[in-house]
């Protein structure tokens, strides 16, 4: 689970209302090639999928037609994390690492892994979630950077969240459970007693209560976005703007 409000640019997410003080020259020219680069690889994910749609009329192969670029895409955000370590973005280090792993987890250790749930409506409803989601993010950060941020991309990046978010949950958590059988089935990335180690793990278990702690975490992050929402394009902040 990733919220589309995580942090990425010297704009904090606390609404604007309070400045930081930004990256030095040289961080935010790194960042700003950072940013148009994903926007430019999400945009090819966005670009694949409507190809390959009007393509073959349906949506059978439509993951297979972008797999590449979402596992490089997706698992290029982990330098986000990197960038919060080293100070030149004001997010949570944790707070980044956690929307992001889940995220690269999904990608890699549920989707990739099983292959079976591939060319499901779940897999569909969660990449055409997230890709939305990061062409936006992504084009805000950019122009955040630059200090020319037109208010539709602001608009776009508090406001489409609202639908994109829970599209993308709903997606993630359904994918994950259509690979339940399959992993309870062929034991993938279980660890069986007796080993030398004298430890066992149990993959299915573990998708088990990935999927209950959704419980608890989506909806704090989703009134939190409604919190940030109302405070950036409230009727005072737009009139401030």
């Amino acid at each position: 689970m990733a919220s589309p409000v995580s942090g990425g640019s010297k704009l904090a997410d606390n609404g604007g209302h309070k400045k930081r003080r930004g990256p030095g020259a040289l961080a935010t020219a790194y960042l700003v090639i950072y940013n148009v680069v994903m926007t430019a690889g999400w945009l090819v994910i966005a670009v694949g999928l409507i190809r390959s749609f009007l393509a073959k009329g349906n949506r059978e192969q439509l993951y297979y037609s972008i797999e590449r670029p979402l596992k490089c895409f997706q698992t290029g955000a982990l330098l986000e994390v990197l960038h919060c370590a080293a100070g030149i973005v004001p997010s949570s280090v944790v707070l980044t690492a956690f929307q992001v792993m889940s995220r690269v987890f999904l990608t890699w250790a549920v989707t990739h892994s099983v292959r079976e749930v591939q060319d499901s409506d779940s897999v569909l409803l969660f990449v055409v979630a997230w890709t939305v989601t990061e062409i936006i993010r992504y084009l805000f950060y950019t122009f955040s950077l630059l200090n020319h941020l037109p208010y539709v991309i602001k608009w776009a990046r508090y406001t489409l969240f609202i639908v994109l978010y829970p599209m993308g949950v709903t997606g993630e958590l359904l994918t994950i459970y259509a690979a339940l059988p399959i992993v309870k089935r062929t034991g993938l990335y279980s660890i069986r007693l007796p080993n030398d180690c004298n430890f066992s793990f149990d993959y299915y278990t573990f998708l088990i209560l990935v999927m209950a702690s959704y419980v608890p975490i989506f909806p704090q992050l989703y009134f939190h976005m409604i919190h940030q929402r109302r405070k950036v394009l409230g009727p005072e902040r737009v009139k401030s703007d």
